[in-house]
């Protein structure tokens, strides 16, 4: 049997939407989540390749998954006040669900990352970008679905180390140490992952 990471990329995204539906609670964030109009949000981060990870080794769909991120970008206010409302409207339409739903409008991000991290972030153009900036390219996979339940799937650097569970490097600024540290806890957790060192 053909490995879901050798098949044509439609094929691939095709594997994906049936891997994620294996995920309850992950598609329940999704349909709640599109009723919130939010500009540009893609579900994203962990939630989304740990749940292939999972499916491919054979565990439960959702095991090890500590939240589920949601990106957003509305670069119309930026102000605390306005995401903060976004942030408080997610925790009420999920106070009835054991999940915790992290979200961000990532036309913000520069406003607090320096002091949090200790360096400057350049600010982002859109939520795809932000996605574009994760320490690993295996981890830049972003979905979302609307009304009608069709998918938009956002995965620059293709799904292929996705489901061959494959954990590349994304050489930039400030993402070294998160990726020596993300990928030796998520090693831990799955064993199976080939992690590739960060380069000279």
């Amino acid at each position: 049997m053909i490995s879901s990471g050798r098949l044509p990329l439609d094929e691939q995204v095709v594997a994906l939407r049936s891997a994620l539906s294996r995920n309850d609670r992950l598609q329940m964030v999704l349909d709640r989540i599109a009723g919130m109009g939010l500009p540009g949000w893609y579900l994203t981060g962990g939630a989304v390749f740990q749940t292939v990870w999972n499916v491919v080794t054979g565990r439960e769909a959702d095991a090890g998954i500590k939240d589920y991120d949601i990106f957003y970008f509305d670069d119309r206010d930026l102000s605390w006040e306005a995401e903060d409302e976004v942030i408080r409207a997610a925790a009420r339409l999920f106070e009835d669900q054991p999940v915790e739903v992290e979200i961000r409008n990532e036309a913000r991000v520069h406003l607090w990352y320096e002091q949090k991290f200790g360096e400057p972030c350049v600010p982002y153009d859109s939520t795809e970008a932000a996605i574009d900036s994760f320490a690993a390219t295996t981890c830049a996979v972003g979905i979302r679905s609307d009304a009608t339940g069709r998918w938009r799937v956002y995965a620059p650097h293709g799904l292929a180390d996705v489901f061959n569970l494959v954990l590349r490097p994304n050489p930039g600024p400030g993402r070294q140490q998160a990726y020596v540290s993300k990928s030796a806890r998520w090693q831990r957790q799955w064993p199976e992952l080939t992690v590739l060192t960060w380069p000279d």
